[in-house]
């Protein structure tokens, strides 16, 4: 619809199709129509008053008017169209059953992706920040994969550098050869004790620093001692990483370990302090000056000839255009990072790498708490394992007083509710923005939830169980009246395939998101104004009704979420 009013438009004005597509707004109320056009554009071509030309236009379009558009309005400078419901109701709930699970997929576009997330650190377990992260990556990976995109997910464990060493130290000094199983600590928790341990005993001992710095030179020398113990408290991590990338739905392609890589971005950076890329400081330590850029001097190499975190990122960029020749290489990570890959794109045009323009840095906001501010540090920190397991109990809690079901049912359902609760929560705020996570607001079956939106589509399902129960068949019914409710549904449902393409050229997983609720939003409403079952137009609307379940379940799948037939 929304092209062929972009046509009838382009045909009396010198704006191509897409240039008036572009321009088209969905206006704030339904009395204004379904799409508004903003005559100010044609103000230099036409020499006249934007009010005038939306007058003119008007009239021109008017006298020739397709089946699909009811009527055209001017409103001051905008022209107003407003699109025959019972024909667009037909064409769009046709499509949703014929197209089911593709409904809503873009011109397929073929190309190779590669996105890096979480790419955590080995010496704490994964926290709320990083389910952000993944959730986004994970949301991203399905958008780019509905466009018929080769996605390869990738993940860089930063496996070593002094973070490493610091819980590798206070292990070392305090840990008594206990293990995560004598503990009773799933094994990433149990170095993440560790980290927390050094930090406290840092205050009392000042030296601990040089202490884990030394342990570092150590540990790049090929020391065995130290080899030995990195190779226990990574093992140890690494399993518990897992464990929850396993329980929150994400599957990794290609596991890449700094560990492995760092020497060669040492090679990269040797190579390019040949060629002068690169100046060596007065204590050693290999540096770049960016200050013609508008950045600062940056360190790739320390002083003691370690490395740091960009040393071997220059090399995993190369390493995963030579691997996989992508078109697009997207990293995930929080925008406390923002100039650190401002500066990697930099230093690999500056080295002569051509890809440096493909890669792509989805950058995201803070997660605080109710409380403020998480520090891993101090052990102030909401563990992911932890959040999941607590968001579970309190839906078990909820799903007890509504309901007996099996031990085995519950579990399965309170994890499905949760995780639902968690992902919505991180992905209606925009990636960009910095968000606040309330877990107590994220399990409501009413607002804007995700527990909310399951409860819709499971609402949903239900009536269709009834007419399966009661053996009749959804029967294809025109309906030659449409009541305000279901009109407001049938063009909800209809937005979603230009809500996909907004949130694929966006990178924006809240769009989904926040479609999905107001989609949500005008079922619930259609259900309480429209009775379905027994109803004059019971054809109709059950079919209204099963393409709002297949349309909110293609959506809720680009954002990660399972759903459920009952709730």
């Amino acid at each position: 619809m929304k092209l062929l009013v972009a046509k009838l438009i382009s045909k009396h004005t010198k704006l191509s199709e897409k240039q008036v597509a572009d321009l088209l707004e969905v206006p704030p109320s339904p009395d204004l129509g379904d799409y508004a056009f903003p005559c100010f554009s044609l103000a230099k071509e036409f020499k006249k008053n934007p009010a005038i030309i939306s007058k003119e236009l008007s009239e021109k379009i008017s006298k020739s008017l397709p089946k699909e558009i009811e009527r055209v309005e001017p409103k001051g400078p905008y022209l107003n169209f407003f699109i025959n419901k019972i024909l667009l109701a037909e064409k769009t709930i046709n499509l949703i059953l014929k197209e089911k699970d593709s409904y809503g997929k873009p011109k397929k576009s073929g190309k190779k992706i590669v996105i890096e997330f979480p790419s955590p650190n080995t010496n704490k377990p994964l926290h709320l920040g990083h389910l952000r992260n993944m959730s986004i990556g994970e949301s991203i990976s399905r958008i780019l994969e509905f466009e018929g995109n080769k996605v390869i997910r990738v993940n860089l464990n930063n496996d070593r550098g002094v973070h490493i060493c610091k819980s590798m130290l206070a292990y070392q000094k305090f840990g008594k050869n206990l293990t995560p199983e004598k503990s009773k600590m799933k094994s990433d928790h149990f170095v993440g004790h560790y980290y927390v341990l050094f930090n406290k005993e840092l205050e009392k001992n000042p030296k601990l620093d040089e202490e884990a710095q030394n342990l570092l030179v150590k540990w790049e020398e090929g020391d065995k001692k130290a080899l030995e113990l990195w190779k226990k408290m990574n093992t140890w991590a690494l399993k518990g990483f897992k464990e929850t990338y396993k329980n929150f739905g994400i599957k990794i392609d290609k596991d890449y370990y700094e560990s492995q890589i760092y020497k060669k971005g040492k090679e990269l950076i040797q190579d390019g302090l040949k060629k002068g890329v690169f100046f060596k400081k007065e204590d050693n330590a290999v540096a770049i000056n960016l200050k013609d850029e508008g950045l600062d001097e940056k360190v790739v190499l320390r002083s003691d000839g370690t490395s740091v975190y960009i040393t071997q990122d220059l090399y995993l960029a190369k390493l995963k255009f030579d691997q996989y020749k992508p078109e697009k290489s997207i990293y995930v990570t929080g925008n406390e990072q923002d100039y650190h890959f401002k500066v990697l794109v930099l230093i690999l045009k500056k080295l002569g790498f051509g890809f440096a323009d493909k890669i792509y840095h989805l950058s995201y906001g803070m997660v605080f708490l109710p409380e403020g501010k998480m520090k891993s540090r101090e052990g102030k920190v909401v563990e992911a394992d932890d959040l999941i397991e607590e968001v579970k109990k309190m839906v078990k809690h909820e799903i007890n007083a509504r309901v007996k079901l099996s031990e085995k049912e519950l579990e399965k359902r309170s994890l499905t509710i949760a995780l639902a609760a968690i992902k919505y929560a991180l992905l209606k705020i925009e990636a960009s923005k910095n968000m606040t996570f309330n877990p107590n607001e994220s399990i409501s079956l009413e607002g804007n939830t995700g527990p909310y939106l399951l409860y819709s589509y499971a609402r949903s399902k239900s009536i269709l169980r009834k007419i399966k129960k009661g053996k009749k068949k959804i029967t294809k019914s025109k309906s030659t009246s449409l009541n305000e409710s279901e009109k407001a549904l049938i063009t909800k449902l209809s937005e979603f395939p230009e809500i996909v393409k907004s949130s694929l050229h966006q990178m924006n997983p809240s769009a989904i998101a926040n479609y999905s609720f107001l989609l949500c939003q005008c079922f619930n409403e259609f259900y309480h104004n429209s009775p379905v079952l027994n109803s004059e137009n019971e054809s109709f609307r059950l079919e209204l009704v099963k393409a709002f379940s297949q349309t909110i379940k293609n959506s809720l799948n680009l954002l990660g979420i399972d759903v459920l037939e009952e709730m």
